[in-house]
């Protein structure tokens, strides 16, 4: 699990200018989301670790040269839609149907992923609300030179809604919270 820190001072609100009320698309993030009194820890020290033996990657997947800038690291984009695909798959098998990415409240890059890197992403249900699902994907990665070192390159929370066939929110069931 990731280590926290309390924020000295939690997020402001956003107030629009001509009425001076909250504005209505940020006041959600602001008052609801516990990322705004918290945020994870960045590592400045990653050093080479293992894989989590406790647990099965959801997806693995090699960056080509087509997904990195001229000096071969991986863009930051394509990092995150691999979380976002990565979160789904354990969003989809709890909600047991269709879900959508409703936000992604914490987003930590700790080290650069280099084209031929072989990353693991790790899901795990966080959270369960009514309709919405918090999950946490951890990913690392194995270094071409080096595969059998792991660095952890990315940690973020994303949070899914369970639609219906009309893509209207839908009830979860909230009991069993399992990866």
């Amino acid at each position: 699990a990731p280590q926290y820190e309390k924020l000295s001072t939690p997020g402001k609100r956003r107030y629009c200018k001509l009425n001076k009320k909250p504005h209505p698309r940020k006041l959600f993030f602001y008052t609801q989301h516990f990322s705004h009194h918290y945020r994870i820890k960045p590592c400045l020290t990653n050093h080479p670790c293992s894989l989590p033996a406790d647990k099965q990657p959801t997806l693995r997947v090699i960056p080509m040269p087509k997904d990195s800038n001229s000096s071969g690291d991986v863009f930051g984009g394509w990092i995150m839609a691999q979380v976002d695909l990565a979160g789904s798959v354990a969003a989809v098998s709890h909600a047991r149907g269709r879900v959508v990415t409703v936000a992604v409240n914490s987003f930590v890059f700790k080290e650069p992923v280099f084209v031929g890197d072989l990353c693991s992403f790790y899901a795990t249900l966080e959270h369960v609300g009514r309709t919405s699902m918090r999950i946490y994907v951890e990913v690392y990665s194995q270094r071409a030179r080096h595969p059998d070192q792991a660095v952890k390159v990315t940690e973020a929370y994303v949070t899914y809604v369970a639609v219906d066939e009309n893509r209207k929110p839908r009830m979860v069931n909230a009991s069993a919270q399992n990866s």
